[in-house]
């Protein structure tokens, strides 16, 4: 289990961490958990028209990594449900060099699926936006910063979004959970 305060950025350096997050299924989970919350291998395998065994798997690498964990008092024999961990929300991927080189295809991997999901948003944005301006936002310039400001301004940008963003459990009434990646849109609409 990942345990550090919430405001410190937690470096995802440990390649077996990494590559638990790199699976596209294993996202897809996490994602499920994050907005609509506790679920079980069954829900999770119908919504994502998967085998119970195969989710099953995937969510026992989650497990054991800390990512999701089981929650005892709503499972029953067979039947067991899963929730997210309250892991730091500032998780940062390591720099190449960070990682030894028969390490870096897995972060390769870590961002080519996230930035396959990212595309996947990109493409849902005009709709969003057609439905409702106020929930869909996007924001697109050109600045000129040294290494440092730029340093300073992704720090920054990370602050804002702990500052607005709630965990599931704190959100106030009318939140809703939101993809946010330099544009955003509703998560909680197809």
């Amino acid at each position: 289990m990942i345990l550090m305060k919430d405001e410190e950025p937690f470096l995802l350096d440990d390649p077996a961490r990494l590559r638990a997050l790199a699976h596209p299924m294993r996202r897809l989970i996490l994602r499920h958990l994050n907005i609509h919350g506790p679920a079980t291998s069954t829900t999770i395998g119908a919504l994502l028209d998967a085998k119970t065994g195969t989710t099953s798997y995937h969510l026992r690498q989650l497990e054991k990594y800390g990512f999701i964990e089981e929650i005892p008092e709503r499972s029953a024999g067979r039947e067991r449900w899963w929730r997210r961990t309250e892991t730091p929300r500032d998780m940062r991927a390591p720099a190449p060099g960070q990682l030894a080189p028969e390490d870096r295809p897995v972060l390769e991997e870590f961002h080519r699926v996230g930035f396959e999901e990212d595309r996947a948003l990109l493409e849902r944005f005009p709709e969003a936006y057609r439905r409702d301006p106020d929930w869909a936002k996007g924001s697109r310039g050109l600045g000129r910063m040294t290494k440092e400001e730029f340093a300073e301004f992704f720090d920054a940008y990370i602050a804002l979004l702990l500052r607005y963003s709630h965990r599931a459990q704190d959100a106030p009434p009318g939140a809703r959970p939101m993809f946010i990646r330099m544009f955003a849109l509703p998560a909680d609409e197809p």
